[in-house]
């Protein structure tokens, strides 16, 4: 990597060059945010999770840090700027034989905008979100993979469109990017966050999902099961909280942070710079965990805008789905 691709690099990914040997983590602690006609904090604005790291810790990384002197070659090496770089010369002119497609790869290098950097928490590059407990994994009990295993089985198949997947019925955003807690994909990872002194509105480019998070104000009633549960909120010093509880039961299973009656997720927003906003969140559930959870994440402002997400128009894949199995279930049932 030369000198200027360095500099824009360190630009990108904290706003500030980690090669200058500024205190990163000092500036935050001195820093003064924003704050709205009302006295908050100013969270407002457009943002970005677009990153390599992932919610859980890869087997090939051996640590939540990577060391300042490692991030060239990691990056670098990284599967996904790899395939960036190679994909559409890989396969132009061929045909795939779909071994690939359980990996994301139903798309070609085009048509993904994953981020290209490691995410930088606190000023440093980080393997996982999660950063408790210490290896980085979702610390699953038994009792809560059997209830996934058992959940994905309901919920699963061709027999109607409650068994195909909550963002290929274009009802929630892939992969849990509305949350809680707000996960990173392929695409489309973009926020837009609203403030009034009564609500906070986080917008989500993938399938513009909107969290519309009342502030000091009680939880529905148990009956209520929303999509991306019931969350309210509450300012703490200048950091706004979230606490999320009550998922819809067709998303608690499939959700980042699988989630039964009895769980909660505890989202923290702060200012941490111009440039960042540091997102926490705390995952308890004694059902499906055996222990609680804990991660960091990033924010990071961004010049562009949301864009419209469009699920339906001119996507033909769910009715031709159903059809096809309809047509299956026909053939069998009157063989020639």
């Amino acid at each position: 990597m030369n000198k200027i691709n360095k500099t824009r690099f360190c630009q990108f990914v904290i706003g500030l060059c980690l090669t200058a040997g500024l205190n990163h983590a000092a500036i935050a602690q001195d820093y003064a945010p924003p704050r709205t006609e009302f006295g908050k904090p100013d969270l407002q604005g457009y943002w970005t999770n677009a990153s390599l790291t992932q919610m859980q810790r890869s087997e090939n990384y051996s640590g939540l840090v990577i060391p300042p002197s490692e991030i060239e070659d990691f990056t670098r090496n990284h599967h996904q700027n790899v395939r960036q770089a190679t994909d559409d010369g890989l396969v132009q002119g061929e045909l795939l034989d779909g071994s690939d497609l359980g990996k994301g790869r139903g798309y070609n290098a085009f048509w993904v905008d994953p981020g290209t950097r490691f995410g930088i928490v606190k000023g440093e590059a980080r393997t996982s979100w999660i950063t408790e407990p210490e290896n980085g994994r979702i610390p699953f009990s038994d009792a809560g993979s059997r209830l996934r295993r058992e959940n994905y089985a309901a919920f699963s198949g061709n027999d109607g469109p409650e068994g195909r997947a909550l963002g290929e019925r274009c009802i929630i955003g892939f992969g849990s990017t509305g949350g809680p807690p707000m996960n990173n994909v392929l695409y489309n990872n973009m926020y837009q966050i609203v403030q009034t002194e009564d609500y906070v509105m986080i917008l989500v480019e993938m399938v513009n999902d909107a969290r519309i998070i009342p502030i000091d104000k009680d939880h529905r009633p148990d009956e209520h099961q929303r999509w991306l549960g019931d969350s309210v909120g509450y300012w703490e010093g200048d950091t706004f909280v979230v606490e999320t509880k009550n998922l819809h039961p067709q998303q608690a299973f499939r959700n980042s942070a699988p989630l039964s009656s009895q769980g909660r997720v505890i989202e923290r927003f702060s200012r941490y710079s111009d440039e960042q906003i540091l997102y926490t969140f705390e995952v308890s559930d004694p059902v499906y965990y055996t222990q609680d959870w804990r991660g960091e994440m990033s924010l990071n402002a961004s010049e562009n805008k949301l864009y419209e997400y469009a699920c339906h128009e001119g996507n033909y894949g769910l009715p031709g789905i159903l059809a096809g199995a309809r047509r299956a279930e026909a053939d069998a049932a009157n063989p020639e």
